[in-house]
C-alpha cells in the first residue's frame, strides 16, 4: 500500500504538463509560502544550477530555492506578499538563463466575427502572467503564452467566460505530453546526427596519434587538418560559445567557458603555426568538442530517463471525463472537472478523478496504488481513486479531489520533489563546481607564467 500524505486544502487547478502550478504551503497570515516549479533552459553543468540558486537566494521574499540540473527545473518557495512569480523569473533570466513560456490552448465558443477574437485577445493579455495571446476565429482556438506557475488554464477559461464566451481546454494533457515527447526525441536525434558528423571529421585528425603508437609516421597536411577541424570548431562547438557568452554576461564562468577557451586557444595557435611552422593542435580542439558533446548527449538521455516514472504515472489518467451536467453527459478533460460534479464511468474505463460512488456498483482494479492484482468490490458510498480501472458496472462518482488535490497528482508531486531534492554529497559537488572553472583558469595562468619565467617562447 502506498502511503500518501494528505494534501493541504488549496483551490483546485488544472494539471499543466511538466510545470506544476504554484501552490500554497500551509501557514497562517502573511507567513504562508507559495511554492512553484519553473522550467529552466540553458544549464550545462552543476555550476549553472549553483549560480541560479545563489541569485534566487538574494531575492527578497524567497525562502528556499532548489535547482535540479537533471530535470532542468527550479523549485522555489516564496512569500507572495513580498515577491511574485514574475520577479522569480526575472532573477533567473538575469543569471543568464531562460524560463520558456508555457503555451496553453483554449477552445472558444460563441465568436461571430473578428472583433470577438480581438476582444478575447485583449482580455487574455490583461491577465498577469500572460505574455502574448492570439485567437484564431476559423478554428476557434485561443493560444496564450504564459509565465509557468503564474496563471493556470482555469484562469484563462474564467476570463474568457466573463467576457461572454464559452471556453474549455482544447488539448488534453496527454496530447501535450506526447507533443513534448516528440519534440525531445527530435532534438536528441538532431544532436546525435551532429555528434556523428563531428566524430567523422575528427577521426582522421586523431588517426595519426593512434597509428603513431604502432610506429607509423603518417600525418595529414596542415591545410587538410584546418578543413576538417573548422566545421567541428564552429558548428559542433557553437553551443559552447553560446553558453560561454551567456555565462560571461552574467559575470560567471561555467564549463562552457572552459571548453570554449581551451579549444579556441588550440585552434587559434594552430592557425598561427600553420603559416609560421610548428606542431599543430587541431586534433586536440576537435577531440575535446566531440568528447564533451558525447557526454552532453549521454547526459540528455539519462535526464530523459529520470522522468520516465513521472510520465508513466501521468499516463494513468484518462484523456476525457464524462460529466453529468443537467440532463446530458459532456466529455471534458479531467483537469477541468470541478469538486462536487458527477462523473460517469463506463465499464472498462479508468476513473478520471478521486471521488465517492453515488450510483452503481462494480469491481475496480486499484493495482496502481496497492499492487494487488485482484479487483476490489465497490458500492455506493465507497471512495475511488483516479487512475483505477472500472470493471463491469456503470458508476456515477461525485468528484471530491480534483486537479492537484488528487491522489495521482500528489504521487507525481512527491516523485518530482524527490528528484529535486539534493543529497549531501551533491551539495558538496555543487560547491566545488562553483569554483572549479576559476581555479582551473588560475592554474592555467600560473602554468603560463612558469613557462615564461623558465624561458619558453610565448607560443
Amino acid at each position: 500500500m502506498v502511503a500518501v500524505p494528505a494534501a493541504p486544502a488549496v483551490p483546485a487547478a488544472p494539471a499543466v504538463p511538466a510545470v506544476p502550478a504554484a501552490s500554497a504551503t500551509p501557514g497562517s497570515g502573511p507567513a504562508a509560502q507559495t511554492r512553484v516549479s519553473l522550467p529552466v533552459r540553458g544549464m550545462t553543468c552543476a555550476t549553472c544550477a549553483a549560480r541560479i540558486e545563489k541569485v534566487l537566494a538574494k531575492v527578497d521574499g524567497i525562502a528556499e530555492a532548489s535547482v535540479n540540473l537533471a530535470s532542468e527545473t527550479a523549485a522555489v518557495s516564496f512569500d507572495p506578499s513580498r515577491t511574485d512569480v514574475d520577479q522569480v523569473v526575472a532573477a533567473i533570466e538575469r543569471a543568464g538563463f531562460a524560463v520558456p513560456p508555457q503555451t496553453m490552448r483554449i477552445a472558444v465558443g460563441g465568436m461571430t466575427c473578428a472583433s470577438c477574437a480581438g476582444r478575447i485577445e485583449k482580455v487574455l493579455r490583461a491577465l498577469p502572467g500572460v505574455t502574448s495571446a492570439q485567437v484564431n476565429l476559423a478554428s476557434e482556438i485561443a493560444t496564450a503564452a504564459v509565465t509557468p506557475g503564474a496563471v493556470s488554464a482555469e484562469d484563462l477559461i474564467g476570463a474568457i467566460e466573463r467576457a461572454g464566451y464559452r471556453a474549455e481546454l482544447a488539448v488534453s494533457a496527454a496530447a501535450e505530453r506526447e507533443a513534448a515527447e516528440r519534440a525531445e526525441a527530435d532534438r536528441q536525434r538532431r544532436e546525435l546526427w551532429l555528434l556523428a558528423g563531428a566524430a567523422l571529421l575528427t577521426a582522421p585528425l586523431v588517426a595519426p596519434m593512434v597509428l603513431g603508437v604502432f610506429g607509423t609516421d603518417w600525418m595529414l597536411s596542415g591545410w587538410l587538418q584546418l578543413a576538417l577541424a573548422t566545421p567541428v570548431q564552429f558548428i559542433a562547438g557553437a553551443r559552447f560559445y553560446r553558453g560561454a557568452l551567456g555565462a560571461l554576461r552574467a559575470k560567471s564562468a561555467n564549463m562552457d567557458v572552459l571548453v570554449a577557451m581551451g579549444t579556441t586557444a588550440a585552434f587559434a595557435l594552430s592557425l598561427v603555426l600553420l603559416f609560421s611552422g610548428g606542431h599543430l593542435y587541431f586534433e586536440g580542439a576537435a577531440a575535446i568538442i566531440v568528447f564533451v558533446r558525447l557526454g552532453k548527449w549521454l547526459e540528455a538521455r539519462a535526464k530523459h530517463g529520470t522522468t520516465r516514472a513521472i510520465r508513466a504515472l501521468m499516463a494513468l489518467r484518462p484523456e476525457i471525463a464524462r460529466v453529468r451536467r443537467g440532463d446530458r453527459e459532456v466529455e471534458v478533460p479531467p483537469e477541468t472537472v470541478g469538486r462536487g460534479e458527477i462523473v460517469i464511468v463506463r465499464p472498462g474505463e479508468r476513473v478520471p478523478v478521486d471521488g465517492r460512488i453515488i450510483e452503481g456498483e462494480s469491481q475496480l482494479d486499484e493495482s496502481l496504488l496497492t499492487g494487488e492484482s485482484l479487483p476490489v468490490a465497490k458500492g455506493v458510498g465507497a471512495d475511488v481513486t483516479g487512475g483505477s480501472i472500472n470493471g463491469d458496472g456503470l458508476l456515477a462518482i461525485e468528484a471530491t479531489h480534483v486537479g492537484e488535490e488528487s491522489m495521482l497528482a500528489r504521487i507525481v508531486t512527491l516523485v518530482q520533489d524527490a528528484q529535486a531534492s539534493k543529497a549531501p554529497i551533491q551539495r558538496t559537488v555543487d560547491r566545488v563546481a562553483s569554483v572549479f572553472v576559476p581555479v582551473v583558469i588560475g592554474f592555467a595562468l600560473l602554468t603560463l607564467a612558469g613557462w615564461l619565467l623558465y624561458g619558453a617562447g610565448i607560443e
